[in-house]
């Protein structure tokens, strides 16, 4: 369905829930370091706790302040998707999705949300310990009469988000993967992980070797010298 202000596109599977697994239990700062440490998001928060979040996006960009579009999403949702919503980062102003849509989401297996916008019920969220990462948070609730778009690119705090993205968050922050390079991103983050862990059984006995601190130095000196 087209039209001006109004596009509504095909679900994309994204991985499968096999695939996706694989990525539960790994930080995202680990998975950030493995794709270049300059994308993810910087300015959403949790609401609902510490529990971490693994989905295949389903997009959905709506006029600012509105939610019909969301509800329209729904029917497109299915087990171990996130709800992905460019809300153009407004941190107040109207919510785009609260308690009620958290409970419909539960029924459906939905992984969670990431909302580029605000959000309300907020202790909803926490007492179910469902997944919900917004850029705010305010009382007001949203309006359903505007137009919209499913299931096109979106961007959230600065981050392009396609429909079907892996999407992995935890309390550091909210990354988006392309399914094509999901497979290079996680071998190179369990190896990141392992090194990770080596540093930090070396700093139990007191072995790190911290030479390479000079090394780098003394190599940046005969670069801007």
């Amino acid at each position: 369905m087209t039209e001006t202000g109004l596009r509504i596109e095909p679900r994309v599977e994204g991985l499968s829930a096999r695939q996706r697994e694989a990525f539960s239990g790994l930080p995202v700062a680990a998975l950030s370091d493995c794709m270049g440490r300059g994308t993810g998001t910087m300015h959403l928060a949790p609401r609902h706790g510490d529990a971490p979040l693994v989905g295949n996006a389903v997009t959905v960009k709506p006029r600012p302040g509105d939610n019909l579009m969301i509800h329209k999403a729904f029917e497109l949702l299915q087990a171990g998707d996130v709800l992905v919503v460019d809300g153009g980062g407004a941190a107040s102003g109207n919510a785009l999705v609260g308690e009620l849509m958290m409970q419909m989401a539960q029924r459906k297996g939905v992984a969670g949300f990431v909302i580029d916008g605000a959000v309300r019920d907020v202790a909803g969220f926490r007492q179910a310990g469902f997944p919900c990462y917004s850029r705010g948070v305010t009382h007001r609730g949203p309006y359903k009469d505007g137009l919209g778009e499913i299931n096109t690119v979106v961007t959230i705090d600065g981050m392009v988000v396609f429909p079907g993205d892996l999407i992995v968050a935890d309390i550091d922050g909210v990354l988006a993967i392309r399914p094509e390079n999901a497979a290079d991103v996680l071998e190179r983050a369990i190896r990141h992980v392992e090194k990770e862990r080596a540093f930090s059984a070396a700093l139990a006995s007191d072995s790190v070797d911290r030479a390479w601190v000079d090394a780098r130095i003394a190599s940046l000196r005969g670069v801007h010298g």
